[in-house]
């Protein structure tokens, strides 16, 4: 057995006592013919024997079992205690080198920190307050859009005229130079006047629209790594946005941006005229603001089945396949009633 001096400076390199153990009966003058004998010899279960013997040969204590013999051959002492030492002091080396090198860069790593931990940006949130800040930053986060823009869009709004109609954004802009910009429009937003005509120049553009109903939130999405969330309070001049970087943030606002896309209907370029008279104006009015076909007869003084045959007629004419597309179209056209 070898001596417990040597045993423990051995300990220190990082050979342990059953390493020790099995390394020894190696080294021995009769070597065990067997794996099985080894472990009667050291006296150690086979799944330890096994780790020690791994151990032994990753650190350079045996060499490969020669052919013909079923364990490994020890390597003499002096040898192995020298790989061990070389394996140490490479091992010493390489984090002395890596503690330099990060000693050399503590300023810069010192400012890094104190920077993140001052800026607002590092969280992924930021807030921008107040109508004009708010409608900058968002005409700077579109003019920065490289292939994709996707927004949602409600009343009320953060940037807009007296009368309450939203403020233009470039869109068309982004559309002519290539980019994919995809807008939902909230149905209530279609009452400004004017601005289903303006919807409407939009997709001429190659600007993709659709028009939904009850629309969660608004927001503005740029190449899908950047939202901006308007305030839902226009008439505060003190509202906040929040502009999200966050990644994991954005993996929820993207695919709600999608599940609303989804849900809404397409409206595409429409052309200006068509036979449409006063009564039909009154009904498309009123099918519009989701009066059922009962109610319609009762407002018009007809029967029910002539109101479902107009409402029919009307649906082939805009080309549609419900009714809600049906006012949609209705009022892209001009052809609702104030």
């Amino acid at each position: 057995m070898v001596g417990d001096e040597l045993a423990v400076q051995w300990q220190a390199l990082g050979l342990g006592q059953e390493e020790l153990r099995v390394y020894a009966e190696l080294l021995g003058g009769k070597v065990p013919a067997s794996r099985s004998a080894l472990t009667r010899a050291v006296g150690l279960p086979a799944g330890r024997v096994a780790a020690a013997l791994a151990w032994l040969g990753d650190h350079g204590f045996t060499v490969p079992a020669p052919t013909g013999t079923a364990l490994p051959g020890a390597v003499a002492p002096a040898t192995a205690l020298r790989n061990l030492i070389h394996h140490h002091q490479a091992e010493l080396l390489r984090r002395t080198a890596a503690l330099e090198e990060l000693t050399g860069s503590v300023d810069q790593a010192t400012a890094q920190l104190l920077g993140d931990v001052h800026d607002p940006r590092a969280s992924g949130i930021e807030t921008v307050r107040g109508r004009q800040a708010i409608g900058q930053r968002a005409v700077a986060l579109l003019a920065s859009a490289r292939s994709e823009v996707a927004l949602l869009d409600r009343p009320p709004y953060a940037a807009s005229a007296p009368d309450g109609m939203p403020a233009p954004l470039d869109v068309a802009g982004l559309a002519r130079r290539g980019v994919l910009v995809r807008v939902v429009v909230d149905r209530e937003g279609l009452r400004y006047p004017g601005r289903a005509r303006g919807l409407n120049d939009l997709s001429g553009e190659g600007v993709q629209i659709r028009v939904g109903t009850d629309l969660p939130t608004k927001l503005i999405t740029v190449d899908r790594r950047v939202t901006l969330l308007p305030p839902t309070e226009a008439a505060d001049p003190t509202a906040s946005a929040l502009v999200v970087s966050d990644s994991l943030l954005n993996h929820t606002l993207t695919p709600l941006f999608e599940a609303v896309w989804e849900r809404a209907l397409p409206i595409g370029a429409v052309t200006q005229g068509g036979e449409v008279t006063e009564e039909d104006r009154e009904l498309l009015t009123m099918l519009a603001a989701g009066l059922k076909d009962e109610a319609i007869a009762r407002r018009l003084g007809v029967h029910v089945h002539t109101v479902r045959r107009r409402i029919t007629r009307l649906m082939r004419v805009l080309n549609v396949e419900t009714r809600f597309q049906a006012g949609v179209q209705a009022t892209l056209r001009g052809w609702l009633t104030a």
